[in-house]
């Protein structure tokens, strides 16, 4: 099987629970760093799929970066590879299918619900999950592109997810595990200080509560969605 490629923009956002699942099911996958430009593709026909991590930049940030990773989007939705991206990697996807990414009414830190759209298109992604909690660390949200069907929401960001046929994209991580929690929380501890007095976002010490089963649940919910991704591979 072709390996899947799995963009990266910064070191301590990897693809966390979405490596061990992939090894589990004997998937091969190779991590690319975003800030390597050399490393950069100039094609992705030679992969089976396509995920784009998080990152604290903008994807209108002038990245040298950026341009070329819009365009690798765009071709593997051309050449029907499955695209999945988590926070910045949604933006991203969003803003090559022809979506906007602005500023979001409130920053969004920690943990909190999201709830599962009512459409069969969100049903088939999420099965019978409802709502869960998911774990958010943005800033800026992503507009659906035309064609996109909305997947999640919460009380501060209502796109939360879309999906264009075998293409998922997050604003939220679904990828987190303790470790990257609490790692997270350790480099961002100014950013957190300085929005403190935001309504969305919690502090490291009530985000490290009960992690281990916050992580327990979202891999579950995580398992669920990469489930069905990978039946897009191609």
């Amino acid at each position: 099987m072709k390996p899947v490629i799995i963009f990266q923009h910064v070191a301590h956002e990897g693809p966390g629970y979405l490596g061990d699942f992939l090894t589990q099911h004997q998937i091969p996958w190779q991590i690319i760093n975003t800030f390597e430009l050399e490393t950069l593709p100039t094609s992705v026909a030679a992969y089976s799929g396509v995920v784009l991590m998080g990152g604290p930049m903008s994807v209108n940030d002038d990245l040298p970066w950026v341009s070329k990773v819009l365009a690798l989007i765009c071709e593997a939705v051309q050449l029907d590879i499955p695209v999945l991206g988590h926070c910045l990697g949604g933006q991203l996807m969003s803003r090559a299918l022809g979506g906007e990414v602005t500023q979001n009414a409130v920053k969004e830190i920690g943990w909190g619900e999201v709830k599962v759209s009512d459409n069969p298109t969100a049903r088939q992604w999420l099965g019978e999950i409802e709502v869960f909690n998911a774990f958010h660390w943005h800033g800026e949200t992503f507009s659906l592109p035309h064609g996109a069907t909305h997947v999640l929401s919460s009380k501060h960001c209502q796109n939360q997810a879309f999906s264009i046929g075998k293409h998922l994209a997050f604003q939220t991580h679904v990828e987190v595990t303790a470790d990257m929690v609490k790692m997270w929380c350790d480099i961002g501890q100014d950013e957190l200080e300085a929005s403190a007095s935001s309504p969305g976002v919690q502090q490291a010490e009530v985000m490290q509560e009960t992690l281990s089963l916050h992580c327990f649940f979202l891999n579950k919910v995580a398992s669920q969605v990469y489930g069905e991704w990978i039946k897009g591979l191609v």
